[in-house]
This record gives structure tokens, C-alpha cells and sequence, in this order.
């Protein structure tokens, strides 16, 4: 396996070098994964006591087959360490970008790729700690009057699975605005000026989740709100886009 070194924007790779920086990353973040699964898998009792709190006091997941058990246990182990690992995998895809940017697009672009494992991992926590809880709650407890509820392992940790990872992908909002905005496809003041499209478009993607119930959507769509506004806020900052070159004009860099 080849080391990996720095590359600047000046340096000129082979295909056969990129190819090869390409696969070392790759192995780094395989091994990073394998080692984050060898501890999830060691201390999936911990992870399974964590995901099972928001259930009913009392309340275990049922399986039906002699293998679910230990199938489920092992894909918790592997959601899980693919949470752990996701920052490393992001560093290791922005480090073999990196040097395609010129010295001035880094600025701008450091920061952006340092928020996106960040915001992911708030979207995850805020889901466990603040939606997680009353969504189960409500609906376990729906209705339940007229049927015998019994909470299947597999289906339960789907659920909780995708609500987080879905919290997770929708705090880039600040992400995707600043994205649009340094492209010069929408400006700060058209974003403003749109806000009530923009609510109402958060509003259908918290009711897109998979927790349905008028509670819970709240709770997801007002962190999404505050996201948007602050988002707006840091595409006035960073979103601009760089001006195009006036014809016979000297660039930034000849200016410099």
C-alpha cells in the first residue's frame, strides 16, 4: 500500500498515481470501518440498551427466527460504526480532493466540508435526544386500546435507523443553501424573499420522515428552521460567487 502524502494544487499526477492515492484512502477508511464495527459488534449491548430506552418500561423488541437475533445484532453494529466512521470517511474524500482547489476556493471550502460531518452527527444526536422518544411514544401508544402491540426487533431498529440518518441528511440544509448560493443560482435576498416556499418545503420533508405524528413534526421541523435562517446568514458570508473576469482584465491571481 502506498503512503499517503500531501498534493498540492501545483502538482501533476499520473492516472496510475491518482488511481493509487484513490485506493490507499480507500483502504484507510475500510480498516477505520472494520475497526469501529470489531468495538459497536464487542459492545452491542450497550448500543442495543441505548436504542431500546425510548420503548415502553418494560418493553422488549420481539424476534420471531433463530437467526434474528444475531442478524440484528450485527446490522446495529454496522449502523453504528458507520456513524463513527463517517467523519474519517469524509476527510479521507476531501483530502483527495483537496488538491484540485486553488489556494482561495480552499478557504471557502474547508470550512463547508468540516460542517458537513458535524451538522450530520447534531442531526443524530438531536433526533436520539428529542424526537426519538415522543415519536415512539405516540405511536406505540396510539389506539392502543384495540390491538395487542408486540414491537418487532428488525422493523424497530429499521425505524430508528432511518429516523436518525434522515435528521442527519436534513441538518445539511445550511450545506445545500451555501452550495447554491457560491454556484450564483439563488442570492440571500432571493432566499429571504422566499421564505414562506421554503417553510412550507421543510414542512413536507419533516412529513416525509418516518415519524407521522403532528408532535414529532414540530420537533423536527423547528431545528430545520433555525438551520435555514442560519443558513442564510453564512450564504451572505461564504455564498457568494467569484465574480467572472472581465475581458482583458487581469485575474485575482496576476493582480496578487
Amino acid at each position: 500500500m502506498a503512503r499517503i502524502k500531501p498534493v498540492s494544487h501545483e502538482d501533476r499526477l499520473t492516472l496510475v498515481e491518482h488511481l493509487d492515492e484513490l485506493r490507499t484512502r480507500i483502504i484507510v477508511s475500510a480498516a477505520v470501518f472494520v475497526v469501529a464495527f470489531s468495538l459497536c459488534a464487542w459492545q452491542n449491548h450497550l448500543i442495543l440498551d441505548l436504542l431500546n430506552s425510548p420503548l415502553p418500561a418494560g418493553k422488549k423488541p420481539l424476534t420471531l427466527g433463530v437467526t434474528e437475533p444475531f442478524v440484528t445484532t450485527l446490522t446495529v453494529s454496522a449502523y453504528a460504526a458507520l456513524l463513527l466512521s463517517l467523519p474519517v470517511f469524509l476527510y479521507q474524500a476531501y483530502a483527495f480532493v483537496l488538491p484540485a482547489f486553488k489556494p482561495t476556493e480552499r478557504r471557502v471550502a474547508l470550512p463547508i466540508l468540516t460542517l458537513i460531518p458535524v451538522l450530520f452527527e447534531a442531526g443524530v444526536v438531536f433526533g436520539y435526544f428529542v424526537v426519538l422518544t415522543p415519536a415512539v411514544k405516540f405511536l406505540t401508544n396510539f389506539n392502543n386500546s384495540q390491538f395487542e402491540i408486540q414491537i418487532r426487533a428488525r422493523d424497530y431498529y429499521g425505524f430508528v435507523s432511518l429516523t436518525l440518518i434522515s435528521l442527519g441528511i436534513l441538518f445539511q440544509v445550511p450545506m445545500g443553501i451555501l452550495a447554491v448560493t457560491r454556484l450564483g443560482i439563488m442570492t440571500p435576498r432571493q432566499l429571504r424573499q422566499s421564505r414562506r416556499y421554503s417553510y412550507l418545503g421543510i414542512a413536507v420533508l419533516a412529513a416525509l420522515l418516518p415519524t407521522l405524528d403532528p408532535v414529532t413534526m414540530l420537533l423536527e421541523m423547528v431545528p430545520l428552521l433555525i438551520l435555514y435562517e442560519l443558513s442564510i446568514v453564512l450564504a451572505s458570508v461564504l455564498g457568494r460567487p467569484r465574480p467572472k473576469p472581465v475581458p482583458g482584465a487581469p485575474s485575482p491571481e496576476q493582480s496578487g
